[in-house]
């Protein structure tokens, strides 16, 4: 780690007349003094706030310096210490020089009425809507929480930029995967990846370390948030308990009259009372301490968004050094080498991979479904260990001048371009395997991830070229963009149509009735152009699930109403006791979990 802090979070220069110390003043003047809250702090952050230069150094009277001084005490009597964050220009600094005070900002500002109102309905709509699963409702909560943190970033004086924006509408798009699709294993990664792209929007970061740690960086914001929420309540209350009443008996009579109104509407019109019911979730005394869990679960998120938003932790602070540069020969010839040993595997793959079945098989003896899934797992492993020596490489190559970057663009270009050669080979093999067995979670999902790793091989190349300033929000905005494409093409109806579709063609004699039936509802269009009995056994456990299920509209998908549709209109026909027979042949095909694990589906 470098003890020198980065210029996004380097503290303001000290303006002349103001060696003097002075006690720190209340938070408004530390936040008018202070860094802003911005990623990028300006001179015309500053000036919003209501700060200058002049007004930073001009010394207070005494009698204010005694009154600052008596205010801070009693803020430190009443649990609430001087915090080392609000420094102003020519105010006594802490003692801290290191990694805190390099990462935190200045405190944020008094939470807003706008703020502290979106807090509250976040945490009333998690406990409304989110007992039941995941579909809709995740973005119904999602809206209240993304207008506090806008309101909390708006109050400290932070500006909307392109890359807030990216993330923000990024982790939006992924929440809308648990309202399309059924499938459970797309839904996690979209919700994890939201979540990511969330926190990513909240802190702004730019570097390897501020991306990786700030994606995760919301946590730090919890328990400071909460403080933060609950301070802001305690002054507004004292300051204003008549527009607390007020606003407390507005509300009242609001809920009494929807209430009665309601009630009357209710039972004068039975489709208004269905509607009515369809709407409005049901709650029960049994539920009391999970919806008070998911409040207090909302409001948690919320106020630790809009704290992020409105003081975020500057993680772009944390710096590594980069290693000791080698002599260009000791740089050089390992990479040099293994570029050739590529070469000659990638010549080979040329001739047998591309040159047909009929390649694959004189050469090797076997056909082209054992070819391929002889040498999958190698050739990905052989892709993730290739970045891990393009990142090595660049933590210890020569940084001399001109020719040390052309020698290390001519060594790693050429690496690159081999590898992505390398992912091209093992995505065709995985093809060839597929075509012989058919398709199943675990082959899509590595085929998958292959292609994202050769997406990550040409972001590297373009950085060689045009520069790596934007690389590490590059792959992270690739690795986004992945998992929202993964979860909208449906991987689990991909699975059932490419399965169906070598069932009809002739390809497969039989469609493995053990496997199909355990995919989500998502499956079901598909599946639902077998013939019977394989119709029928294909979807009869996906028909229980979906039929017999009371789950409302919020946390319903589309995938799954789709589904229900379907097998309305044409339910599943016999017992069941035929299924025992259907696609046991060769059911076991291309899986053979004994021998080499390659599928545990």
């Amino acid at each position: 780690m470098s003890d020198q802090p980065s210029e996004a979070s380097r503290p303001p220069e000290k303006p002349r007349g103001a060696d003097t110390p002075r006690p720190p003043g209340p938070p408004a003047a530390a936040e008018a003094a202070g860094t802003p809250a911005a990623n990028e702090p300006g001179p015309s952050e500053a000036r919003t706030a209501g700060a200058t230069p002049a007004d930073t150094a001009r010394p207070s009277p005494p009698q204010a310096s005694d009154g600052r001084r008596q205010r801070a005490q009693a803020a430190q009597q009443a649990g609430q210490p001087g915090s080392p964050w609000q420094q102003g220009a020519g105010a006594p600094v802490a003692k801290d020089d290191g990694m805190t005070a390099r990462l935190r900002p200045p405190p944020p500002p008094l939470i807003r009425p706008a703020v502290l109102g979106s807090v509250l309905a976040t945490a009333l709509l998690s406990a409304l809507f989110l007992s039941d699963g995941l579909g809709v409702n995740l973005l119904i909560v999602a809206v209240p929480a993304s207008l506090a943190a806008f309101f909390a970033a708006q109050a400290a004086g932070r500006r909307l930029r392109p890359w807030t924006a990216t993330w923000a509408v990024g982790g939006l798009a992924l929440l809308a995967v648990p309202a399309l699709r059924d499938a459970g294993w797309p839904t996690f990664l979209a919700v994890v990846s939201a979540f990511a792209l969330g926190s990513l929007a909240l802190h702004g970061s730019r570097s390897w370390p501020g991306v990786l740690i700030g994606s995760l960086g919301l946590f730090d914001s919890v328990v400071p948030g909460i403080i933060w929420g609950v301070r802001g309540v305690r002054a507004r209350a004292g300051g204003s308990r008549a527009n607390w009443g007020a606003t407390l008996r507005t509300t009242a009579v609001a809920l009494v009259l929807l209430v009665v109104f309601g009630t009357l509407f209710a039972s004068a019109d039975a489709a208004f009372a269905e509607l009515l019911g369809s709407l409005i979730p049901e709650a029960s005394v049994g539920e009391g301490p999970w919806r008070t869990l998911l409040f207090a679960v909302g409001l948690a998120g919320a106020l630790a968004a809009a704290h992020a938003a409105a003081a975020p932790v500057r993680w772009d602070g944390l710096t590594v050094r980069p290693g000791k540069p080698r002599g260009r020969a000791e740089w050089a010839l390992p990479l040099i080498v293994l570029n050739l040993l590529f070469a000659a595997f990638i010549t080979l793959q040329l001739v047998v991979l591309f040159g047909g079945y009929d390649k694959v098989r004189d050469v090797t003896g076997l056909n082209h479904a054992e070819y391929a899934r002889q040498g999958f797992w190698q050739l990905l492993w052989a892709t993730l260990l290739t970045l891990l020596v393009i990142a090595l490489a660049l933590r210890w190559a020569p940084r001399g001048g001109t020719g040390d970057r052309t020698l290390v663009r001519s060594v790693l270009g050429p690496l690159c371009v081999l590898t992505l050669v390398v992912v091209a080979s093992a995505l065709r093999r995985m093809d060839l395997y597929v075509d012989e067995y058919g398709l199943t979670r675990l082959r899509i999902s590595v085929a998958a991830m292959e292609l994202w790793l050769g997406v990550v091989l040409i972001l590297i190349l373009a950085a060689g070229v045009f520069g790596a300033r934007l690389l590490p929000r590059a792959v992270a905005v690739s690795a986004a963009a992945g998992v929202l494409a993964f979860g909208l093409i449906s991987p689990d109806g991909l699975i059932a149509e490419q399965n169906v579709q070598r069932f009809e063609d002739g390809r497969s004699t039989s469609i493995d009735i053990d496997y199909v039936k355990d995919l989500s509802a998502d499956a079901v269009p598909a599946l639902d152009r077998l013939p019977e009995p394989e119709r029928s056994c294909a979807l009869r456990f996906i028909q229980n699930d979906v039929l017999h299920d009371d789950t409302p509209w919020y946390a319903t998908s589309w995938g799954e109403a789709r589904a229900k549709e379907i097998l309305e209109k044409r339910p599943v026909k016999g017992d069941g006791s035929d299924c025992y027979r259907v696609g046991r042949e060769g059911a076991g095909d291309g899986y053979e979990p004994e021998d080499d694990g390659y599928d545990p589906y």
